[in-house]
Protein backbone atom coordinates (compact mmCIF):
# COMPACT_ATOMS: atom_id res chain seq x y z
CA UNK A 1 0.00 0.00 0.00
CA UNK A 2 2.97 2.22 0.91
CA UNK A 3 4.86 1.58 -2.14
CA UNK A 4 1.55 2.03 -4.42
CA UNK A 5 0.54 5.67 -2.16
CA UNK A 6 4.07 6.93 -3.09
CA UNK A 7 3.65 6.19 -6.62
CA UNK A 8 0.19 7.69 -6.87
CA UNK A 9 0.89 10.99 -5.04
CA UNK A 10 4.32 11.05 -6.73
CA UNK A 11 6.39 11.55 -3.51
CA UNK A 12 9.47 11.70 -5.56
CA UNK A 13 8.55 15.31 -6.29
CA UNK A 14 7.67 16.81 -2.74
CA UNK A 15 11.34 18.29 -2.26
CA UNK A 16 9.90 20.69 -4.68
CA UNK A 17 7.91 22.18 -1.70
CA UNK A 18 9.80 21.41 1.17
CA UNK A 19 13.34 23.48 -0.01
CA UNK A 20 11.30 26.57 -0.19
CA UNK A 21 9.75 25.64 3.35
CA UNK A 22 13.07 25.17 4.71
CA UNK A 23 14.17 28.43 3.25
CA UNK A 24 11.56 30.17 4.78
CA UNK A 25 12.23 28.57 8.20
CA UNK A 26 16.00 29.24 7.58
CA UNK A 27 15.33 32.86 7.04
CA UNK A 28 14.15 33.36 10.63
CA UNK A 29 17.03 31.77 12.07
CA UNK A 30 19.48 34.06 10.05
CA UNK A 31 17.55 37.53 9.98
CA UNK A 32 15.88 36.90 13.59
CA UNK A 33 18.01 33.94 15.44
CA UNK A 34 14.35 31.87 15.88
CA UNK A 35 13.87 28.66 15.09
CA UNK A 36 11.55 26.81 16.61
CA UNK A 37 12.08 22.78 15.59
CA UNK A 38 9.02 21.34 16.25
CA UNK A 39 7.43 24.59 14.78
CA UNK A 40 9.36 23.42 11.13
CA UNK A 41 8.39 20.15 11.47
CA UNK A 42 4.34 20.91 11.50
CA UNK A 43 5.32 23.07 8.97
CA UNK A 44 6.75 20.73 6.69
CA UNK A 45 4.22 17.68 7.40
CA UNK A 46 1.75 20.20 6.46
CA UNK A 47 3.66 21.48 3.38
CA UNK A 48 4.34 17.85 2.07
CA UNK A 49 0.63 16.62 2.35
CA UNK A 50 -0.46 20.05 0.77
CA UNK A 51 1.54 19.30 -2.35
CA UNK A 52 0.74 15.37 -2.75
CA UNK A 53 -2.70 16.97 -2.17
CA UNK A 54 -1.96 19.23 -5.57
CA UNK A 55 -0.47 16.04 -7.09
CA UNK A 56 -3.84 13.88 -6.78
CA UNK A 57 -6.40 16.39 -7.12
CA UNK A 58 -4.56 17.13 -10.54
CA UNK A 59 -4.48 13.70 -11.35
CA UNK A 60 -8.36 13.26 -9.99
CA UNK A 61 -9.65 16.17 -12.81
CA UNK A 62 -7.30 15.70 -15.74
CA UNK A 63 -8.60 12.09 -15.37
CA UNK A 64 -12.42 13.35 -15.49
CA UNK A 65 -11.82 16.15 -18.42
CA UNK A 66 -10.16 13.42 -20.00
CA UNK A 67 -7.04 15.60 -20.60
CA UNK A 68 -4.71 12.05 -18.67
CA UNK A 69 -6.59 9.71 -21.16
CA UNK A 70 -5.86 11.40 -24.72
CA UNK A 71 -2.04 11.54 -22.89
CA UNK A 72 -1.85 7.99 -22.95
CA UNK A 73 -3.48 7.67 -26.59
CA UNK A 74 -1.64 9.86 -28.30
CA UNK A 75 1.16 8.70 -29.58
CA UNK A 76 3.70 11.04 -29.10
CA UNK A 77 2.85 12.18 -26.05
CA UNK A 78 4.85 11.42 -22.57
CA UNK A 79 1.84 11.00 -19.77
CA UNK A 80 3.66 12.74 -16.72
CA UNK A 81 0.35 11.36 -14.36
CA UNK A 82 0.83 8.75 -11.89
CA UNK A 83 -1.48 6.34 -13.97
CA UNK A 84 -3.71 4.79 -11.03
CA UNK A 85 -7.04 6.09 -12.79
CA UNK A 86 -5.97 5.90 -16.58
CA UNK A 87 -4.73 2.15 -15.89
CA UNK A 88 -7.56 1.80 -12.95
CA UNK A 89 -5.16 0.32 -10.52
CA UNK A 90 -7.09 2.20 -7.95
CA UNK A 91 -10.84 3.31 -7.89
CA UNK A 92 -11.81 6.72 -8.70
CA UNK A 93 -13.24 6.97 -5.25
CA UNK A 94 -10.61 5.22 -3.68
CA UNK A 95 -8.52 7.94 -5.19
CA UNK A 96 -10.44 10.68 -4.08
CA UNK A 97 -10.23 9.35 -0.22
CA UNK A 98 -7.00 9.21 -0.36
CA UNK A 99 -6.88 12.90 -1.86
CA UNK A 100 -8.93 14.63 0.48
CA UNK A 101 -7.13 12.67 3.34
CA UNK A 102 -4.07 14.58 2.20
CA UNK A 103 -5.86 17.24 2.35
CA UNK A 104 -7.64 16.90 5.88
CA UNK A 105 -3.79 16.35 7.12
CA UNK A 106 -2.69 19.79 6.09
CA UNK A 107 -5.62 21.72 7.15
CA UNK A 108 -5.00 20.34 10.59
CA UNK A 109 -1.35 21.37 10.26
CA UNK A 110 -2.17 25.13 9.32
CA UNK A 111 -5.32 25.19 12.16
CA UNK A 112 -2.13 23.71 14.64
CA UNK A 113 0.17 26.79 13.48
CA UNK A 114 -2.20 28.66 13.33
CA UNK A 115 -2.97 28.67 16.70
CA UNK A 116 0.57 29.26 17.75
CA UNK A 117 1.74 31.46 15.56
CA UNK A 118 -1.02 33.60 14.42
CA UNK A 119 -4.10 33.72 11.58
CA UNK A 120 -1.59 34.52 8.60
CA UNK A 121 -0.31 31.29 9.15
CA UNK A 122 -3.63 29.68 8.16
CA UNK A 123 -4.11 32.18 5.13
CA UNK A 124 -1.06 31.24 3.79
CA UNK A 125 -1.88 27.68 3.23
CA UNK A 126 -5.40 27.76 3.04
CA UNK A 127 -4.51 30.27 -0.21
CA UNK A 128 -2.29 27.38 -1.32
CA UNK A 129 -4.44 24.83 -1.14
CA UNK A 130 -7.18 26.92 -3.11
CA UNK A 131 -4.66 27.38 -5.73
CA UNK A 132 -4.11 23.61 -5.89
CA UNK A 133 -7.22 22.62 -6.39
CA UNK A 134 -8.58 25.57 -8.77
CA UNK A 135 -5.41 24.97 -10.73
CA UNK A 136 -7.60 22.49 -12.54
CA UNK A 137 -10.90 22.38 -11.13
CA UNK A 138 -13.88 23.96 -12.47
CA UNK A 139 -15.08 26.89 -12.49
CA UNK A 140 -11.44 28.63 -12.54
CA UNK A 141 -9.05 25.84 -13.97
CA UNK A 142 -6.12 27.81 -13.97
CA UNK A 143 -4.14 25.14 -16.08
CA UNK A 144 -7.14 25.50 -18.83
CA UNK A 145 -6.93 29.18 -19.50
CA UNK A 146 -3.88 29.56 -21.07
CA UNK A 147 -3.22 32.87 -20.19
CA UNK A 148 -0.16 33.26 -17.85
CA UNK A 149 -2.72 32.26 -15.06
CA UNK A 150 -1.13 28.52 -14.15
CA UNK A 151 2.68 29.88 -13.95
CA UNK A 152 1.36 32.68 -11.57
CA UNK A 153 -0.32 30.43 -9.34
CA UNK A 154 2.39 28.06 -9.25
CA UNK A 155 5.10 30.85 -8.60
CA UNK A 156 2.82 31.33 -5.75
CA UNK A 157 2.17 28.11 -4.46
CA UNK A 158 5.38 26.82 -4.89
CA UNK A 159 7.79 30.01 -4.04
CA UNK A 160 6.07 32.70 -2.38
CA UNK A 161 3.18 31.36 -0.23
CA UNK A 162 5.65 28.45 1.64
CA UNK A 163 8.64 30.51 1.81
CA UNK A 164 7.08 33.67 3.60
CA UNK A 165 4.40 31.27 5.68
CA UNK A 166 7.32 29.27 7.10
CA UNK A 167 9.36 32.70 8.05
CA UNK A 168 5.66 33.85 9.47
CA UNK A 169 4.93 30.63 11.17
CA UNK A 170 8.70 30.77 12.91
CA UNK A 171 8.15 34.60 13.77
CA UNK A 172 4.71 35.65 13.63
CA UNK A 173 5.46 38.52 11.35
CA UNK A 174 6.66 39.43 7.48
CA UNK A 175 9.95 40.65 6.11
CA UNK A 176 10.53 41.55 2.66
CA UNK A 177 13.56 39.64 2.36
CA UNK A 178 11.52 36.43 2.48
CA UNK A 179 9.36 37.81 -0.43
CA UNK A 180 13.18 38.56 -2.20
CA UNK A 181 14.35 34.55 -1.16
CA UNK A 182 11.07 33.13 -2.90
CA UNK A 183 11.70 34.03 -6.07
CA UNK A 184 14.63 32.58 -7.41
CA UNK A 185 13.35 29.11 -6.17
CA UNK A 186 9.56 29.66 -6.84
CA UNK A 187 10.75 30.91 -10.86
CA UNK A 188 12.66 27.58 -11.06
CA UNK A 189 9.84 25.51 -9.66
CA UNK A 190 7.82 27.69 -12.26
CA UNK A 191 9.51 26.32 -14.86
CA UNK A 192 9.71 22.72 -14.02
CA UNK A 193 5.91 23.03 -14.38
CA UNK A 194 5.83 25.06 -17.45
CA UNK A 195 8.55 22.58 -18.91
CA UNK A 196 6.59 19.56 -18.69
CA UNK A 197 3.90 21.08 -20.26
CA UNK A 198 6.31 20.59 -23.67
CA UNK A 199 5.93 16.55 -23.08
CA UNK A 200 2.25 16.10 -23.55
CA UNK A 201 1.20 19.60 -25.17
CA UNK A 202 -0.19 17.57 -28.57
CA UNK A 203 -2.25 15.83 -26.12
CA UNK A 204 -3.51 18.52 -23.79
CA UNK A 205 -4.36 20.70 -26.91
CA UNK A 206 -6.74 17.45 -28.12
CA UNK A 207 -8.11 17.55 -24.45
CA UNK A 208 -8.97 21.34 -24.60
CA UNK A 209 -6.30 22.40 -22.12
CA UNK A 210 -5.16 25.66 -23.31
CA UNK A 211 -1.32 25.77 -21.52
CA UNK A 212 0.92 28.31 -23.42
CA UNK A 213 2.81 25.72 -24.74
CA UNK A 214 -0.56 25.28 -26.68
CA UNK A 215 -1.39 28.63 -26.86
CA UNK A 216 1.90 30.13 -27.97
CA UNK A 217 3.08 27.05 -29.81
CA UNK A 218 6.38 25.48 -29.09
CA UNK A 219 9.16 28.03 -30.33
CA UNK A 220 7.29 31.37 -28.36
CA UNK A 221 7.10 28.76 -25.61
CA UNK A 222 10.85 27.67 -25.33
CA UNK A 223 11.84 31.51 -25.63
CA UNK A 224 9.77 31.88 -22.51
CA UNK A 225 11.20 28.84 -20.98
CA UNK A 226 14.61 30.79 -21.35
CA UNK A 227 13.42 33.80 -19.60
CA UNK A 228 11.88 32.60 -16.87
CA UNK A 229 15.44 30.84 -16.03
CA UNK A 230 17.30 34.32 -17.16
CA UNK A 231 15.01 36.31 -14.54
CA UNK A 232 15.38 32.99 -11.84
CA UNK A 233 19.10 34.01 -12.24
CA UNK A 234 18.83 38.24 -11.74
CA UNK A 235 16.39 37.55 -8.52
CA UNK A 236 18.98 35.27 -7.11
CA UNK A 237 21.14 37.85 -7.45
CA UNK A 238 18.56 40.59 -6.34
CA UNK A 239 18.06 38.44 -3.30
CA UNK A 240 22.05 39.04 -2.43
CA UNK A 241 21.56 42.08 -2.94
CA UNK A 242 19.01 42.70 -0.36
CA UNK A 243 20.95 40.87 1.99
CA UNK A 244 18.15 38.18 1.94
CA UNK A 245 21.51 35.27 0.82
CA UNK A 246 24.61 36.42 1.82
CA UNK A 247 27.01 36.98 -0.87
CA UNK A 248 28.20 33.16 -1.44
CA UNK A 249 24.59 32.77 -1.95
CA UNK A 250 26.15 33.55 -5.83
CA UNK A 251 27.38 29.76 -6.04
CA UNK A 252 23.42 28.49 -6.91
CA UNK A 253 23.57 29.87 -10.11
CA UNK A 254 26.57 27.15 -11.32
CA UNK A 255 23.40 25.14 -10.28
CA UNK A 256 21.32 26.69 -13.39
CA UNK A 257 24.24 26.50 -16.13
CA UNK A 258 23.20 22.92 -17.04
CA UNK A 259 19.84 23.69 -17.88
CA UNK A 260 21.00 26.29 -20.04
CA UNK A 261 22.77 24.25 -21.95
CA UNK A 262 20.16 21.61 -22.57
CA UNK A 263 17.99 24.74 -24.48
CA UNK A 264 20.96 24.85 -26.84
CA UNK A 265 20.30 20.89 -27.94
CA UNK A 266 16.85 21.98 -28.75
CA UNK A 267 15.14 23.16 -32.09
CA UNK A 268 12.03 25.01 -32.79
CA UNK A 269 9.78 22.32 -32.91
CA UNK A 270 10.39 19.03 -31.14
CA UNK A 271 9.43 15.62 -30.62
CA UNK A 272 7.47 15.28 -27.03
CA UNK A 273 10.78 12.61 -25.88
CA UNK A 274 13.14 15.28 -26.84
CA UNK A 275 11.95 17.52 -23.98
CA UNK A 276 12.72 14.61 -21.76
CA UNK A 277 16.23 16.23 -21.12
CA UNK A 278 14.68 19.31 -20.50
CA UNK A 279 12.98 18.60 -17.75
CA UNK A 280 14.98 16.59 -16.05
CA UNK A 281 17.70 19.63 -16.29
CA UNK A 282 14.68 21.67 -14.30
CA UNK A 283 14.48 19.34 -12.25
CA UNK A 284 17.91 19.03 -11.08
CA UNK A 285 18.50 22.96 -11.54
CA UNK A 286 15.72 23.56 -9.10
CA UNK A 287 16.32 21.26 -6.23
CA UNK A 288 20.50 21.54 -6.11
CA UNK A 289 20.57 25.96 -6.63
CA UNK A 290 17.40 25.03 -3.78
CA UNK A 291 19.86 22.98 -1.28
CA UNK A 292 22.88 25.70 -2.19
CA UNK A 293 20.76 27.90 -0.75
CA UNK A 294 19.72 26.29 1.84
CA UNK A 295 23.55 25.77 3.07
CA UNK A 296 24.41 28.92 2.86
CA UNK A 297 21.77 30.27 4.54
CA UNK A 298 22.60 27.47 7.48
CA UNK A 299 26.53 28.54 7.32
CA UNK A 300 25.33 32.19 7.73
CA UNK A 301 23.09 31.64 10.72
CA UNK A 302 25.93 29.68 12.47
CA UNK A 303 29.06 32.11 12.06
Amino acid sequence: MLKQFRKASRLSVVPVMLIPVALGALGAFVWDGVFNVWLFLITLVGAAAAHLFSNMINDLWDYKSGTDTAAKETVDAVSTNSGFLTNQVWSVRKFAAVTWGLFALAAVCGIVLAIYSGIWAFVFGALGGLIAYFYVAPPLKFGYRGKGYSEIAILLSFGVLPVMGAYYVQTSHLDLRALLLSLPIGLLTTLILFNHHFLHWQADRQAGKRTLVVVWGEKRALAFSRYLLFLAAVMLIVSVLAGALPVYGLLALPAMIPLYQVYGKLKPQNSSHAYLPLMGASVKSAQLSGLIMIVCLVIQGLI
